[in-house]
């Protein structure tokens, strides 16, 4: 769903935004500026946007197989959707949109204060991000069953009570 928004709001801000024209949207602290990132974040690897498109396939192969074998929890279920729905929005305009497949270029729109412009996708993947930092921090497991089955590695099989006496 995240990828279908973000495809929608591109093609509103290339419809309707100049390019390169900020114009204000909530004052000064959210403006709308169309541009075209060839690369990644802040612009970098604009040389080699094959590379980073490839790069981008390749970690969410590497999600999807982590969330399809190891995720039982709800909140990193959200967390890794997030993170596919925004990345699978980019990478929709790497393959799809000018000037070649593969050399697509990203269409940005947002923008805030000494910030570098970006869209609803990179919304996603950065608020993915940070919900796995959250939860690695609140200690929330990403298959809670699978850790409570786990035996506790402070006790060892030679410290049972049983084997005390």
């Amino acid at each position: 769903m995240l990828a279908v928004i973000d495809q929608i709001t591109k093609n509103w801000a290339e419809a309707n935004l100049p390019l390169l024209e900020p114009q204000p949207f909530l004052g000064e602290f959210l403006q709308l500026t169309l541009l075209y990132n060839t690369g990644a974040a802040w612009g970098m690897g604009s040389e080699i946007t094959p590379v980073v498109t490839c790069l981008q396939i390749a970690i969410v192969i590497g999600v999807i197989i982590f969330a399809l074998k190891a995720v039982r929890s709800p909140w990193y279920t959200v967390a890794l959707g997030l993170i596919l729905g925004g990345a699978l929005g980019n990478i929709h305009d790497r393959l799809l949109r000018d000037p070649s497949p593969f050399h697509g270029a990203v269409v940005d729109f947002l923008e805030l204060p000494n910030w570098p412009v970006f869209n609803i996708a990179d919304m996603g993947v950065v608020g993915g991000a940070i919900l796995i930092v959250v939860l690695g921090l609140f200690g929330v497991a990403a298959d809670p069953a699978a850790d409570a089955a786990e035996p506790d590695p402070a006790q060892s099989p030679s410290s049972t009570p049983e084997e005390q006496r």
